[in-house]
């Protein structure tokens, strides 16, 4: 759903890209979505984490 508009979001990478330090996020603009990859540690250095609990 269109829930987050403003920022970047982490997606599932696959294990072997994880393995190697890298990681695939998204983010929402002009109506579309974007996929870009980066270093782990460089995301995890200037953001959060979101996550879900089910109960």
């Amino acid at each position: 759903g269109e829930f987050d508009l403003k920022t970047s979001s982490w997606v599932a990478t696959p294990k072997d890209v994880r393995a190697l330090g890298g990681a695939l996020f998204c983010d929402r603009r002009y109506g579309r979505v974007f996929v870009y990859h980066n270093g782990a540690q460089s995301y995890y250095a200037a953001r959060g984490f979101r996550g879900l609990l089910r109960v």
